[in-house]
């Protein structure tokens, strides 16, 4: 804790990650910059937190009607925040709470899945498997960046397809766009599409495990290591089997953990390619030390299963409300200016990790 002293000996103790005033917050978080605006943070990012919160209950309550139960809440969010912002409009004074939910809550949200993985869940699948998972990874990486040069797509809203399509989804986006720093629209252009084709992928895997000969091992571990999104997978593997379902989620939490050191690389690409001076710090994200901890601890110490459960839920939240925040910021328009060239991307990268996993799970 810290104690402040104000202009007549008064003090008052507060968080010390949270500022004394509205102009104590980072740009990022102040959307009146140099203003001698003095009210406390709280009266800043309060309005936001309520918007934010109130587009995630609706996400979550839209997920239980009739033909929106295969979305994730996120997804929903990311949906009706854009709603909302493009036709009713974003209040001056949410602005502050917003960019709290975008920034601060995303990266503790991005810590917290680290509980969802262990070391031994990872040598569940054996080290052919987690071959196969980091190759098709890297792959799929290489090439969508590689195309989308190719393509003309914006070098920024290519590498966050890259992340979506070869890791995790929305979270791969979301921690990959923290060292990446595109625009708003283009993540929530990257998160539609991978969503788009994650859904696909869902739906039309499981009908072509007969067609390729994949018995439940084998398809679950082509679906783990393919599939965008974590809910996906499951989806799609359990609709194979116990086995196939539980092969598929190992699989994908192992491409879960390959986050950190995919957001570490890119960083480290980011910096050498900044005009800044070479003095600058190199790029280590907190929340990716912190993401490599808790899955070492979640390793070495036994957790409740109702913990998990807690932090399981909390980090779906956060989560949530992130991107509920990347939606609210979203201006339609700029997303239609993109065109198709991203989109034709994100289809390619979906056919290309399908296929090439394929292989893999098939002849190697």
């Amino acid at each position: 804790m810290e104690w402040h002293f104000g202009g007549e000996s008064a003090r008052r103790i507060q968080l010390s990650f949270l500022p004394a005033t509205a102009n104590d917050l980072p740009n990022d978080l102040n959307p009146a910059g140099n203003s001698p605006a003095l009210a406390p943070v709280w009266s800043g990012i309060v309005p936001g937190l309520v918007l934010v919160a109130m587009i995630t209950t609706v996400a979550y309550s839209m997920r239980n009607l009739s033909g929106l139960t295969l979305f994730s809440p996120m997804i929903l969010a990311v949906v009706a925040g854009m709603v909302y912002s493009n036709v009713l409009g974003l209040p001056a004074h949410a602005k502050a709470g917003i960019a709290f939910s975008q920034k601060r809550l995303l990266r503790f949200a991005i810590v917290l899945l680290g509980f969802q993985l262990t070391l031994g869940q990872v040598a569940g699948i054996g080290l052919g498997g987690v071959g196969i998972v980091a190759a098709t990874l890297g792959a799929t990486f290489l090439f969508t960046v590689t195309l989308g040069r190719l393509l003309g797509v914006d070098a920024k809203l290519a590498r966050l397809i890259a992340a979506g399509s070869s890791i995790c989804g929305a979270s791969a986006i979301v921690a990959t766009n923290i060292v990446t720093e595109a625009h708003d629209e283009d993540v929530t252009y990257a998160v539609a599409a991978i969503t788009l084709f994650g859904t696909i992928a869902m739906l039309g895997f499981p009908l072509l495990a007969p067609v390729f000969g994949l018995d439940q091992h084998a398809f679950g571990l082509w679906a783990g290591a393919s599939i965008h999104e974590v809910a996906q997978v499951i989806g799609a593997g359990f609709q194979n089997g116990t086995q196939a379902g539980e092969t598929a989620t190992v699989a994908k939490l192992t491409r879960v953990a390959m986050l950190a050191p995919m957001v570490i690389a890119l960083g480290l690409m980011a910096r050498r390619g900044s005009t800044e001076a070479s003095s600058a710090k190199p790029p280590m994200p907190w929340f990716v030390v912190a993401f490599v901890a808790v899955v070492a601890l979640n390793s070495l110490v036994a957790v409740p299963t109702q913990v998990h459960s807690a932090i399981a839920l909390a980090a779906q939240v956060m989560l949530t409300m992130g991107l509920a925040a990347m939606g609210l910021q979203a201006d339609i328009s700029q997303l239609r200016s993109r065109g198709l060239r991203p989109l034709m991307l994100a289809f390619s990268a979906f056919i290309f990790i399908a296929g090439f996993s394929l292989t893999l799970v098939k002849f190697a």
